[in-house]
């Protein structure tokens, strides 16, 4: 048998070879006229498996987002709207409610005063302490209320309130001791405020970000209406059927309230507590561990927060006294005047106003800008509650009670959006409540000191000068904030270009220099 030849090998054609014996039959299996074919069987049998396993592992790489964990990263975004203006609904109801009943006190200490005053007459400082406790509660309480928002979240913190505020407000009618509604409508119908309000700010935080101003301003500016129907609705039931089924009516709020908190769905995950075993071993260091866990002053590292937070609390202080101590200052200075309530309706109507426009206003500034909306507003506040006294018309009273709900509805508006800001959505929650503690006791002192000074001149001039001298001071100190954020803002920027320009260039030989972190380290 002959040996194939060098052509017949190139011509792949070794059966035919055998069949044929001559070299020549090169034609007849018809092959490709290429006589040089030497790389064809280097490049078949290489490529095709290595084709193969280059891609798998690329398609593996990018996992879909979800709910849970979009709220871990930062690159979460809200939905802007959806289910979001049903929650807007929801804290619209909150807001009104509470603080329709909450600023309307001034109604019900008239109706206070009535009942008391057959036992002592003088009960002007006593009535107060009712609704300064439960005006001062819903803010005193609020850092607690920000650890079980963190830890249970925004719908079971919000629904346990408006239980116990519900529980309050019912318990009160059932009572016409002084002492006792200092316990069920003073401490617990505020705390059960302060447990449904706090949740309602931070949810809309899940829902809303670029238009975050706007839901704010819709959910003060729907929560006027209940401001302007409540004094009209308190001054006809309490004609009609007295202070006591007053509170059962009032009561049926709460009621709704906690029905519509259970629609707080939260997206960004609530702060649960993960097993950590490192050093923690002895019961004294789990309890300090979960207490640093549970009382996150964090917040408080920020500077700007903490001057931010001292303004706010100092301008408390004469707040509130205009809403408890109004309706009676008119009772005693226009004797012929018997619709009293149109203050509060003016108060209402002209906040629900400056919620909504500050809103809009708020979403087009940048930054801590926002923070001087809140300066105007004390400015003013602190003179409106100046002018109260030196006005010798019931007209010139309804003018001043129009500034102060504008006022009050551009300072409440943006709260929230300017903490946002200072510290983060995550920490926004623990930003709130601690404001709101901070504000507690300037709130619950500012009405019986303006009871004290009516006592102690006859009248309620001296009470209404000091009620606009805290607003001011606060306007003053809020000032300042944004020009320290800025001035440490640029501080930073000098810093970090430092850093880069004398930052440690890498080894032109590829290695790392003395110091620098090894690949296989930690970070």
């Amino acid at each position: 048998m002959a040996l194939p030849s060098p052509a017949s090998e190139e011509a792949k054609g070794p059966c035919r070879e055998a069949d044929q014996e001559q070299p020549e039959p090169q034609p007849i299996p018809v092959p490709p006229g290429e006589p040089q074919q030497e790389p064809q069987p280097l490049a078949a049998p290489a490529p095709p498996p290595e084709l193969q396993f280059e891609p798998e592992p690329v398609h593996e790489s990018q996992p879909t987002p979800t709910v849970e964990t979009r709220g871990t990263t930062r690159g979460f975004q809200p939905p802007e709207g959806g289910f979001g203006w049903m929650v807007v609904f929801a804290a619209t109801w909150c807001n009104g409610s509470i603080f329709g009943i909450q600023n309307s006190f001034g109604i019900l200490y008239s109706m206070l005063l009535q009942e008391e005053r057959e036992k002592n007459r003088e009960v002007e400082v006593q009535a107060a302490w009712v609704g300064a406790l439960s005006m001062g509660m819903i803010f005193f309480c609020s850092p607690i209320v920000s650890i079980f928002t963190d830890r249970l979240g925004c719908r079971i913190t919000a629904t346990a309130g408006a239980a116990i505020a519900f529980i309050g407000l019912h318990t009160s009618s059932f009572t016409s001791s002084l002492s006792l509604r200092y316990f069920t409508y003073g401490i617990l119908f505020g705390c059960g405020c302060s447990f449904a309000f706090q949740p309602s700010l931070v949810i809309l935080g899940h829902y809303f970000q670029r238009r975050l101003g706007l839901a704010n301003g819709v959910v003060s500016a729907g929560s006027s209406i209940f401001s302007i129907c409540f004094p009209l609705l308190i001054r006809t039931l309490g004609a009609k059927i007295k202070l006591a089924q007053t509170f059962q009516v009032l009561s049926t709020f709460m009621f709704i309230l906690t029905l519509l908190s259970l629609t707080y769905r939260p997206l960004l995950p609530s702060s649960q507590d993960t097993p950590s075993k490192r050093g923690v071993h002895t019961l004294c260091q789990r309890f300090l561990a979960q207490l640093r866990k549970y009382f996150n002053m964090r917040v408080f590292r920020h500077r700007t927060y903490r001057i931010w937070a001292f303004g706010i609390a100092a301008a408390a202080l004469g707040y509130f006294v205009p809403y408890v101590h109004l309706m009676k200052y008119v009772e005693e200075e226009f004797l012929e005047i018997k619709q009293t309530w149109v203050l509060l309706v003016c108060i209402g109507a002209t906040s629900g106003l400056g919620r909504l426009v500050s809103g809009r206003v708020s979403d087009s500034i940048p930054g801590l800008k926002k923070i001087y909306l809140q300066v105007i507003s004390f400015l003013l506040l602190g003179l409106m509650s100046m002018m109260i006294p030196l006005c010798r018309g019931f007209g010139g009273l309804i003018v001043v009670c129009l500034f102060l709900g504008l006022c009050d509805g551009f300072f409440i508006t943006i709260m929230a959006p300017i903490a946002f800001e200072l510290v983060g959505p995550m920490q926004a929650s623990q930003a709130i409540g601690y404001l709101l503690g901070m504000m507690a006791l300037p709130m619950i002192a500012g009405p019986p000191i303006a009871g004290l000074l009516r006592n102690c001149f006859g009248d309620y001039h001296v009470a209404f000068y000091f009620a606009g001298v805290p607003p001011i001071i606060g306007a003053v100190i809020l000032f300042f904030v944004p020009l320290m954020h800025q001035r440490m803002f640029n501080k930073e920027q000098r810093d970090s270009s430092k850093d880069k320009m004398l930052g440690p260039d890498p080894d032109p030989n590829g290695e790392l220099l003395p110091g620098s972190p090894t690949p296989e380290e930690t970070i």
